[in-house]
């Protein structure tokens, strides 16, 4: 019998492959121009991004996490201001939030993965001064509700919205990195938009908050050599942005290709009636879900994994241990059963093979093994 050939849970070869001489042609384009940092492909890139994300402005970076560092500070978020963000989420997010000294407040999660706008109701203090929604694993949470929470709020109280798996992601047909006052993107190269390397991007509404990043991200410098601010350096290199330009320009196949994977997976679920071991996630009705993850909880996980493991078919934990729980945060006072979803989900969470270019026949060979685990568990 011929052996089978491996599942990824990602294969990024099979995409860049598929543009090898656009990706050729691009690259030369840079080292003919000469201009590596900044240059004319970053300008350009930035129109084209705040075009498809239909953002007033787009400030490029170097990455997703700078960009929510630069979006805190930015905003003059530090010492003393409170800053609510999701525990179920990426390390990044947090520690952005402590490296700027303000200090972090952990909100529970929802059945969506994402941050629970009845628990973050609880957790506002007078010393509140931003809020960072995760739109995670590619689906927005509700910006519309969140949007008439905050503006009943007695104080002024920012919004920096985490892009970092959601690009192309919208809700009632208005792109994420839109509602708030930020959105931080991410181009690492396992993302719905994924570049060669790393990257990352912000967008912006207002002029002013726009030229504040631009200048934060090269120094402080707004004239060269003088420097009105401190800043750091993180610019996205011009190989990065032509890399990224071509990139986008397949976006929307990209976005094809991955919920027909989801809605195979939800429909081949469906008829395998696993219920009882496991739940799919949930799709909002009003929302555009991107699918950067295909995420279910499942029971008997490291037993499945192992399972999935021998069949050649990858799996990861997005996320095992909530922030709230991490030795870094230590200092909060956070302990087992205060955030209890996002501790449910840590211990259920699977994400299975997601990527444009799966073959849809290899969706039923993961699911076809998820059942053949399950039933031979119960026997």
């Amino acid at each position: 019998m011929e052996e089978q050939k491996p599942v990824p849970l990602f294969d990024i070869k099979l995409q860049t492959a598929a543009i090898r001489n656009e990706l050729m042609e691009a690259a030369a384009r840079v080292i003919d121009s000469g201009a590596f940092i900044l240059g004319p492909e970053v300008n350009d890139f930035e129109r084209e991004f705040a075009e498809a994300t239909q953002s007033r402005h787009a400030i490029s970076c170097a990455s997703g996490s700078d960009a929510l560092l630069l979006a805190l500070m930015a905003l003059d978020i530090g010492p003393g201001d409170e800053v609510c963000l999701p525990s179920f989420t990426y390390y990044a997010t947090a520690s952005c939030v402590k490296r700027v000294g303000a200090t972090p407040v952990f909100i529970d999660c929802d059945s969506s993965y994402n941050m629970s706008i009845d628990d973050l109701e609880q957790r506002l203090s007078p010393n509140t001064k931003a809020i960072i929604p995760v739109h995670l694993f590619g689906q927005m949470m509700d910006m519309k509700r969140l949007q008439r929470w905050v503006a009943n709020v007695p104080q002024k109280v920012h919004v920096i919205e985490d892009c970092a798996q959601s690009m192309g992601a919208s809700l009632e047909g208005r792109h994420c990195g839109t509602w708030g006052d930020i959105g931080a993107f991410s181009f690492y190269p396992t993302k719905n938009l994924g570049g060669l390397g790393d990257g990352g991007m912000m967008t912006a509404q207002s002029a002013e908050i726009a030229d504040r990043l631009r200048v934060l991200r090269v120094h402080g410098e707004k004239k060269k050599y003088f420097h009105d601010v401190l800043g750091i350096n993180s610019r996205l290199d011009s190989m990065q942005a032509a890399f990224l330009r071509v990139k986008l320009r397949h976006l929307d196949s990209y976005e094809r290709g991955r919920i027909a994977i989801a809605e195979r997976y939800l429909k081949a679920f469906e008829e395998a009636d696993l219920f009882d071991y496991l739940t799919l996630p949930v799709v909002a009705d009003d929302r555009k879900h991107v699918w950067n993850q295909f995420t279910v909880r499942v029971k008997n996980r490291e037993q499945l994994i192992a399972h999935l493991a021998e069949e050649k078919i990858g799996t990861n934990i997005y996320y095992p241990l909530p922030q709230h729980l991490q030795k870094t945060f230590a200092y909060l006072g956070y302990k087992r059963g205060d955030l209890y979803m996002s501790e449910k989900l840590a211990g259920e969470v699977l994400s299975l093979p997601m990527y444009p270019e799966m073959a849809l026949e290899n969706v039923d060979r993961v699911v076809g093994s998820i059942r053949d685990f399950y039933r031979s568990y119960q026997a």
